[in-house]
C-alpha cells in the first residue's frame, strides 16, 4: 500500500503559475500517483484560477479558522489533474486578487493558507501520512503542527517534508506577523522564527519540519555556506543530517521534440531535419535573416543578476560582432530591458528580443537554437538546461547548483559530456565556454556526438519521485517514533 501525501504549494500547474515551483508541484504528484500512492495537492484559490475551466466545486465549509481573529474559509476541489485531487483554500478577502504574491498582507494571507489547510485536514475523513511543504508560503505548516496542534490526535502524527526551491525568497515580515498568524510570542527568538529582528516564515519550516530537501544535491551543499546561505546557513548546517538534495524532473509530455505541437517541425535524435526547419521558423519570428550556418544562441530567463545577466551583458557586445545570432526571451530588471533593447537596435540582424513571456516562442527557442545560455550566479535546480538537452540544444552553463548536477563538460577525446560549463562567475570564464562551444560546432563528428548525448539524457520525474518517496517514508518513520 502506498503513502498518503498532501503536496502544499502556493502555485501548481495547471491552475496558477509564476515560476518553476508550479511545474514541480504539478508534475511530481502525477509521478507519485502513477506509482500507486494517494497524492493530493492544496493551493490558494486565486482570482486567476479558472473555476469554470477546471470545474471547481465546493467541497467543505465555510468553517472557522483561528488566526488573530477568526476567519471563515471554504475549500473547493477539482479533478483537473488526472488521479490527483486538488483542494483550493477559498478566502476571497485574501486570495481573490490579480497577482499571487507581493501584497502588503502576504504574511496574513499565507499564514491563513497554512492554518486553513490543517483545519481542513482536522475535519476531513482523509488524513495524509505526510505533508510536503514548499517554499516560504507553506513554512508555517510545520510550525502550527508542532505548536498549536501538537496535542491534537488527528494531526500530531502527520509528518512534514519542507522543500526549499529558492533560498533567496524567505517570507520575512515585521514582528507583528506572529500575532496576526495566531502564534505565540515565545516563537520570536533565535531558536524560533526571529530573524534579525523580523519574522521569517522559511526559517519556521527549516526548524520545525521533520526533514528538509532542496532541488539538487549541489545546492543542498552550497546553501550551508555563507556565499549561498542567505543568512540561514547556520540553521541549515545545524540540520545537515536532515537535509537532502533531490533533483527536479522534467515533464516529457510537455517537452518532447517528437510530439511538440507548438513548433513548426517535429524531430528526434535519429532525424534532426525538423530542427533545421525550426531554426528557420525562429529566425522568421524574430525578424532575423535566414542563416542556416550561423550559430544560434537562445536564452529564456528572468532578466536578473542572479541569472547571470550581469556577465552576459559584458560579453554580448563582443559576441554580437561574431557571425552568430541570438534569440532572447524574458522579463525582469528594467536596466537589463534597456540594455538589451539597445543591443537589439544596434544589431537588428543578430539579436532577436522579446521582453515578456510567450510560451510558443519559448518552445521555438529551445527547438531552433544551437546553444542555450544559463550563466547563473546560482541556480537551485534549473529546468531550462534539461529542456534544451531534450531538444538537442547544447547548454552553456555556470557550474553551480542543479546546473552542476545535470551538465557535464563535453570531452571530444572520449565523446562524453552533454554541454559546456565554467566555474568562475566572470565574463572571461563565460567567454571561454562560448569559445569551446563554437569550436566544437565546427568539428562535425564531435558535434553530432554531443547533440546525441544531449538528447539521450534522461531527467524524467520517475527517478526523482522515487527519491521523494524514500524521504517521505523516512519522515513518517521519524514522526511515528516520537
Amino acid at each position: 500500500m502506498g503513502l498518503r501525501v498532501l503536496v502544499c504549494s502556493s502555485e501548481v500547474v495547471p491552475f496558477a503559475k509564476t515560476g518553476g515551483l508550479a511545474d514541480v508541484a504539478g508534475a511530481l504528484p502525477k509521478a507519485l500517483a502513477a506509482m500507486g500512492n494517494d497524492i493530493r495537492v492544496c493551493l490558494p484559490k486565486y482570482a486567476s484560477v479558472d473555476a469554470k475551466k477546471f470545474a471547481l466545486q465546493r467541497y467543505a465549509g465555510p468553517f472557522a479558522v483561528p488566526m488573530s481573529a477568526t476567519v471563515q474559509v471554504s475549500v473547493d476541489t477539482s479533478d483537473a489533474i488526472p488521479g490527483v485531487p486538488a483542494y483550493f483554500i477559498d478566502s476571497p478577502r485574501h486570495f481573490d486578487r490579480k497577482g499571487l504574491y507581493g501584497e502588503p498582507d502576504d504574511a496574513e494571507r499565507f499564514a491563513l493558507f497554512s492554518r486553513t489547510t490543517l483545519e481542513f485536514l482536522r475535519q476531513s475523513d482523509w488524513k495524509p501520512d505526510i505533508i510536503h511543504c514548499n517554499d516560504w508560503q507553506t513554512g508555517l505548516i510545520p510550525v502550527y503542527l508542532r505548536t498549536a496542534y501538537k496535542n491534537d490526535p488527528a494531526l500530531s502524527r502527520i509528518a512534514t517534508l519542507y522543500t526549499i526551491h529558492n533560498l533567496a525568497y524567505q517570507g520575512v515580515f515585521p514582528p507583528d506577523a506572529l500575532a496576526r498568524a495566531g502564534l505565540d510570542r515565545s516563537l520570536f527568538d533565535m531558536g524560533g522564527l526571529e530573524f534579525y529582528g523580523q519574522v521569517n516564515f522559511m526559517k519556521g519550516g527549516l526548524i520545525f519540519a521533520d526533514l528538509l530537501s532542496t532541488v539538487s544535491e549541489a545546492y543542498s551543499r552550497e546553501i550551508q555556506t555563507a556565499e549561498f546561505g542567505e543568512r540561514l546557513e547556520g540553521v541549515l548546517a545545524g540540520r545537515r543530517g536532515d537535509l537532502f538534495g533531490v533533483l527536479n524532473g522534467l515533464d516529457y509530455d510537455e517537452w518532447n521534440p517528437e510530439t511538440d505541437q507548438l513548433i513548426s517541425a517535429r524531430f528526434s535524435k535519429d532525424d534532426l531535419k525538423g530542427k533545421a526547419a525550426d531554426k528557420a521558423a525562429l529566425q522568421k519570428k524574430l525578424n532575423l535573416p535566414h542563416r542556416a550556418d550561423a550559430p544560434m544562441f537562445g536564452l529564456v530567463s528572468r532578466l536578473a543578476g542572479q541569472k547571470g545577466l550581469d556577465i552576459l551583458s559584458d560579453v554580448l557586445p563582443h559576441m554580437l560582432q561574431l557571425d552568430v545570432q541570438f534569440a532572447l526571451l524574458g522579463t525582469g530588471e528594467h536596466h537589463y530591458h534597456d540594455l538589451l533593447s539597445g543591443f537589439a537596435k544596434q544589431y537588428p540582424d543578430k539579436l532577436g528580443l522579446l521582453l515578456g513571456f510567450d510560451n510558443p516562442l519559448a518552445h521555438f527557442i529551445y527547438a531552433g537554437s544551437d546553444f542555450f545560455l544559463m550563466p547563473s550566479r546560482y541556480e537551485p535546480c534549473g529546468l531550462g538546461q534539461m529542456i534544451s538537452l531534450r531538444y538537442g540544444t547544447i547548454p552553456i552553463v555556470r557550474h553551480t547548483g542543479g546546473l552542476a548536477d545535470t551538465i557535464a563538460d563535453f570531452d571530444a577525446k572520449t565523446g562524453g559530456g552533454n554541454g559546456f560549463s565554467f566555474r568562475e562567475h566572470t565574463a572571461v570564464a563565460l567567454c571561454g565556454a562560448v569559445a569551446r562551444a563554437l569550436l566544437t560546432m565546427k568539428a562535425q563528428p564531435a558535434w553530432q556526438r554531443l547533440v546525441r548525448n544531449a538528447m539521450e539524457a534522461d531527467f524524467s520525474w520517475g527517478r526523482s519521485a522515487k527519491s521523494y518517496l524514500d524521504l517521505y517514508q523516512r519522515a513518517v518513520d521519524h514522526r511515528r517514533s516520537q
